[in-house]
């Protein structure tokens, strides 16, 4: 019954925002390393952002640096991706999942060991 549900996708135009969630249900997300991952149609999956669990440090990806941002509400066991000024390219599926490490570069991070995934919710960002 641990599972992790994404929402807020959805479509934009560039330059506009939206703001992921990412629900945990049957775990705790407050000591966990959370990364968020995209997938776009014919491409690797790749690595966002992470939050580590006991420090809370946070890693991004160089191609979102600057324009996401990655947060934890213990409160409502859910971590969040803002992302800021959307590019066509950030056009995706993404993913949150639970793990143990960051890693590094983040771009690569799904190389590491993740446990548990959601379902995704898709991002388009369209004129």
């Amino acid at each position: 019954q641990q599972q992790l549900v994404e929402s807020g996708g959805g479509l934009v135009q560039p330059g506009e925002s939206l703001r992921l969630s990412c629900a945990a249900s049957g775990l705790t997300l407050n000591y966990v390393t959370v990364g968020w991952f995209r997938q776009a149609p014919g491409k690797e999956r790749e690595g966002v952002s992470c939050i580590s669990g006991s420090r809370g440090s946070t890693n991004y990806a160089d191609s979102v640096k600057g324009r996401f941002t990655i947060s934890r509400d213990n409160a409502k066991n859910a971590v969040y991706l803002q992302m800021n000024s959307l590019k066509p390219e950030d056009t995706a599926v993404y993913y949150c999942a639970v793990g143990y490490t960051c890693g590094v570069p983040v771009e690569a991070a799904i190389r590491g060991r993740w446990d548990y995934w959601g379902q995704g919710t898709q991002v388009t960002v369209s004129s």
